[in-house]
């Protein structure tokens, strides 16, 4: 994808250091640092122009969020979507950084155990067979992400693509990856108002088009809290004794 930026653009850029992180690298192990906290980081990778993790943090001050893309003119974009947001809901900008940088090194930008959760909305799908592994949902990506996240750590995948998602569910289970809250048609019923849309994600409700969804459990704390409320919903669920027929 190319895009053509607006003149002045890294000047642009530039001029908001408290919002755009052009040099990430430099922030490695440090981003609690960076947001004066230790609340949990949440990553969106590949943001586009900006809506979803605009929204998100917006609405979730008590989370720290990073989203990421390579392209000058997206990283604008999104620093106007977060200032707009911030008009409609309220609140700063200081749980919010926009990072420009290629994700196929993320472990360049974020050390071992520093974020809680990746989002992954509408990734290409590179549906040829011979590029499989540029997929975001591949196994060699899923290992990076493995590698970063802590033991909360949770990867929330979306996507219009049904072969993808296929091969992103399979992805997953042979790594031996806990998976729950699989849907193939995410807004059957309706928008979701519990979850944040993304400008993709719009446009194909709208157009009456099936999303597919799945969170991916991958930290120790994170699995056991899964299976812990696994197991309290069959106990809730199970049929008091003495009342069997």
């Amino acid at each position: 994808m190319r895009l053509r930026g607006r003149k002045g653009i890294k000047e642009a850029l530039e001029a908001q250091p408290e919002l755009v992180v052009l040099e990430p690298q430099a922030h490695k192990g440090r981003w609690r640092e960076v947001f004066g906290n230790d609340r949990p980081i949440h990553v969106e990778l590949g943001m586009g122009k900006g809506k979803f993790i605009s929204e998100l943090s917006a609405l979730n001050p008590q989370t720290n969020y990073i989203g990421i893309d390579m392209y000058d003119e997206l990283i604008r974009r999104g620093s106007e979507k977060a200032r707009d947001s911030r008009e409609v809901h309220g609140g700063d900008l200081s749980n919010l950084r926009l990072v420009r940088f290629n994700i196929e090194y993320l472990e360049d930008i974020f050390e071992s155990g520093e974020l809680d959760r990746i989002y992954l909305n509408f990734s290409d799908p590179w549906p040829k067979k011979k590029h499989a592994r540029r997929r975001l949902t591949h196994a060699a990506f899923v290992r990076k992400y493995e590698k970063v996240l802590n033991d909360n750590g949770e990867i929330h995948f979306k996507t219009d693509s049904r072969s993808l998602f296929e091969f992103s569910l399979n992805s997953f289970a042979d790594l031996g990856l806990r998976m729950r809250n699989i849907s193939l048609d995410l807004h059957a019923e309706g928008p979701r108002t519990d979850l944040v849309m993304t400008e993709y994600e719009t446009k194909f409700f709208e157009r009456g088009m099936p999303i597919h969804r799945v969170e991916v459990v991958i930290g120790e704390k994170a699995l056991a809290a899964h299976v812990k409320r696994l197991a309290e919903e069959d106990e809730a669920g199970a049929e008091p004794e003495g009342n069997a027929n």
